[in-house]
This record gives C-alpha cells, sequence and structure tokens, in this order.
C-alpha cells in the first residue's frame, strides 16, 4: 500500500537563510513522501532552494504582490497534492523523526500538533545556533485555550479535507491566525496534542519574528474574541504570560528529542552535496 502524501505549506519573504535549514531538516526527515510547496510571498527569488536541495520535491508558488503569510498559505493549498497537510514558518524547524511521529499519532483524530522547543539564537555566518532554549509543551485543555493558546502551528499536521468543513486561513487574522484556525479546527473535529517537543520555534529577541511585537495586535486579538465569544484578553508580554498561575498549573511532561546543535543547511555549508544520508 502507498503511504500518504503529506504536502507542507512553507509562506516565506526574504529569509534564504532560515529557510535553506528548513528544508534542510525536511530533507532529514526519516518519513520521505512529502510535497514542499514554497509560497514566495513576493520576496527575493527561493528558486535556489531547488538547486540546493533536488532530491526534495518543491513546488515554488510565487505570489504577484505582497499579501501576507496567511494569503500565502491559502494560496500554498491550493497546490496541495497530499492527503495530509503540515504547516511550517520558514524560520521553524523539525526534528527527524517529526513528520512520522504525527502520521502515527493521528489516528481518528483530524488534526494533530505537538509540542516544541522555543530557542533564541546567535548567527555563526548564517547558521542560527541556540543560545537559550525551553521546551513549551502544555495540557490540551479546551476551555483554557480559549484564555491562552498553546498551540504552535509549525509541525501541525491534518487532514486536508478539513478545510472542506470549516473553511480555508481567515486572512483577516494577520495576527492569531494560527489561534483561529486552533478554535475552528477544535469546534468541528478531532485535534490531539501528541507530546513530544520534536518541532523547534525561533523566537530572536532581536529579530523579527511577529510574536515578538505587540503594539499592534491589540486590534485582532479584539476580532479573534468576536469572533468566537472569548471575552477580554490581555496583550501582555509572551513570556510574561507563561508565568501567569493560570498558565504556569498547564505545564505538561513531554518527550525532549534536540541535542541542542544547529541544523547546518547546503546553503550555509556552500552548496556541498549531500546527497547519501
Amino acid at each position: 500500500m502507498e503511504l500518504p502524501l503529506v504536502s507542507v505549506i512553507i509562506p516565506t519573504y526574504n529569509r534564504l537563510d532560515s529557510l535553506s535549514e528548513l528544508l534542510e531538516s525536511l530533507w532529514r526527515q526519516t518519513y520521505r513522501r512529502l510535497q514542499l510547496i514554497i509560497v514566495n510571498d513576493a520576496g527575493e527569488s527561493v528558486g535556489s532552494m531547488k538547486e540546493l536541495y533536488p532530491e526534495l520535491d518543491i513546488t515554488i508558488v510565487d505570489m504577484e504582490t505582497n499579501g501576507g503569510h496567511v494569503r500565502a498559505r491559502n494560496r500554498g493549498l491550493s497546490y496541495a497534492r497530499g492527503e495530509f497537510v503540515l504547516l511550517c514558518d520558514d524560520d521553524d524547524l523539525l526534528l527527524p523523526t517529526h513528520v512520522e511521529r504525527m502520521l502515527q499519532e493521528i489516528g481518528d483524530a483530524d488534526m494533530v500538533y505537538s509540542d516544541v522547543e522555543i530557542f533564541d539564537y546567535d548567527l555563526e555566518g548564517t547558521t542560527r545556533r541556540a543560545t537559550k532554549r525551553f521546551v513549551f509543551a502544555y495540557e490540551h485543555d479546551a476551555a483554557a485555550m480559549r484564555k491562552f493558546s498553546t498551540f504552535v502551528s509549525s509541525g501541525c499536521l491534518y487532514r486536508k479535507d478539513l478545510h472542506e468543513r470549516i473553511g480555508l486561513f481567515d486572512e483577516d487574522m494577520y495576527h492569531y491566525w494560527d489561534w483561529d484556525w486552533f478554535l475552528r479546527a477544535s469546534d468541528h473535529a478531532v485535534v490531539k496534542r501528541v507530546p513530544v517537543a520534536s518541532a523547534l520555534y525561533a523566537f530572536s529577541q532581536n529579530g523579527s519574528n511577529m510574536s515578538g511585537m505587540h503594539e499592534d495586535m491589540r486590534p485582532y486579538l479584539d476580532r479573534l474574541s468576536a469572533k468566537h465569544g472569548l471575552g477580554y484578553l490581555p496583550t501582555k508580554n509572551f513570556f510574561l504570560l507563561l508565568e501567569e498561575p493560570e498558565v504556569r498549573e498547564r505545564r505538561a511532561e513531554t518527550e525532549v528529542l534536540w541535542d541542542g546543535e544547529p541544523i547546518v543547511s547546503r546553503r550555509a555549508a556552500g552548496g556541498a552535496d549531500r546527497v547519501d544520508q
């Protein structure tokens, strides 16, 4: 029986170095039947990625204008051939057994998501080396998730036909689109947490990570709250929210896999030919 195809949707904008690290992490996956859809949101060309990783099934979609990461994801979905979809930001990483584990765990569920390790980093050339890291693992509590979301979209795997039930990603939710997606999926499908920290979430205090900014996020949080009837939600600093007693109580045990070593891409290694594993 043929293994199911997993379509990986990757929106990107002018981050070739981190994108190439993500592709390296996908090349290292123990599960091989992947279709990678890189949606270039009107940034610099990403054509070199296909040259660096010719073994990977890569589809490049070039947006005509910069429409934002949510619109880019929706555009990428129209090219997905797989039974399953996996989401990943262009600056995050997946450890080698991630896709295989998610497929093993999905069972009768419609969507699964993993725990993550969040890391800050310094650059060694163009390679990111972790300077700080911590495990982000919380119980799957439907009521608590309406107050503070511990869902990380990078690495989540779901059945593509879920979109037939709940529609595409909400392009009006530039911020909190992932929380919105989680709540919509939870209302209409079976969502399951997998207790393994096999996705790595980049959070640079000095970089361009959107989650580090919150001065312009209030209108989107209000829109999310109105859409789902969540009541008033604070826009405190992310790390302060993690220390709130009700959030601390949700911390959970998880399997930690990462040895902390950087993932060196072929781009960083000068395009070295590494077709054997």
